[in-house]
């Protein structure tokens, strides 16, 4: 799934050649892909509307239009492209809006797991969200006070939406192993120092991801690099960059997670921990 890194990317890719358009129609090919409004009342509202600015939310694309917003979650397999001229749609295009000058912005989702939203308050869906981990809302001391007020294993928080936005599998286990912290480790148990080690690291690792366009390690992913820059995600059984000892691979909250077992030693949360904050996070 495309993280911050990923969709900060694509937003700032297709703001150029969205800015000013105006949608002169949509072409609704998989219509559970509007999540709201129905596919019918999406084709009628969005016609006429004007792109106005290009930016990202967490995981979400967000399009200001003149009324209204454009909300766009890539989930599993979505990828958004902006087509010059006409030109014949894809086995997976779900969604074609039909721009002024020819173009054509194209959502093509392979697994129909990506959602679309047409809202006047993009807050009903985004308000749930917790504070972006590059805004100046994220500081050290917030982070540390959040871990805190919560008793939970270490990785499955940063995963949670609610409490940061944008960070997903990859990064989480790329800024732990930067922070050197087991991802098993209970939240509340951190001190200041590390919890401001993890806040550096989350940023670090997230500007890096930026800087190198994000990271292409599936065929839905186009044009990134930062696969070939891993500490830890992907490598097990390879060296640690760190200290040469082998990557190993475990499960943390039914998520496959990558960890070095010298860097990131740390301390392991309870087992009954572990089973609360595993029904805490898959049984919303």
């Amino acid at each position: 799934m495309p993280e911050l890194p990923e969709v900060e990317t694509l937003a700032r890719a297709l703001r150029a050649p969205l800015l000013g358009k105006t949608i002169l129609g949509a072409e609704v090919r998989w219509p559970r892909t509007i999540a709201r409004p129905s596919a019918r009342r999406f084709k009628e509202q969005i016609r006429g509307e004007q792109i106005l600015s290009v930016a990202r939310r967490a995981k979400y694309l967000r399009l200001q239009l003149s009324t209204q917003h454009l909300l766009i979650h890539l989930r599993m397999s979505g990828d958004v492209l902006v087509s010059a001229g006409e030109s014949e749609a894809g086995k997976h295009d779900r969604l074609i809006l039909h721009l002024s000058e020819g173009h054509s912005l194209i959502f093509r989702d392979a697994r129909k797991f990506g959602r679309v939203w047409l809202t006047p308050s993009p807050e009903e869906i985004l308000g749930h969200l917790g504070p972006e981990p590059l805004s100046a809302e994220f500081t050290p001391q917030w982070l540390f006070q959040a871990l805190r007020a919560r008793r939970r294993l270490l990785k499955p928080l940063l995963l949670d939406q609610t409490f940061l936005a944008g960070l997903g599998n990859i990064y989480t286990d790329e800024a732990l192993h930067w922070a050197y912290l087991h991802p098993r480790m209970r939240s509340d148990a951190l001190t200041p120092q590390q919890a401001e080690r993890l806040h550096d690291s989350i940023r670090a690792v997230l500007e890096e991801g930026i800087r190198r366009n994000g990271a292409s390690i599936d065929w839905v992913y186009r044009g990134g690099e930062f696969q070939h820059h891993f500490r830890v995600y992907g490598r097990e059984g390879q060296p640690c960059r760190e200290c040469g000892t082998l990557i190993q691979r475990i499960v943390v909250g039914q998520r496959g997670t990558y960890l070095c077992p010298n860097c990131q030693k740390g301390t392991e949360a309870p087992g009954n921990l572990q089973e609360r904050d595993l029904e805490r996070t898959h049984g919303r």
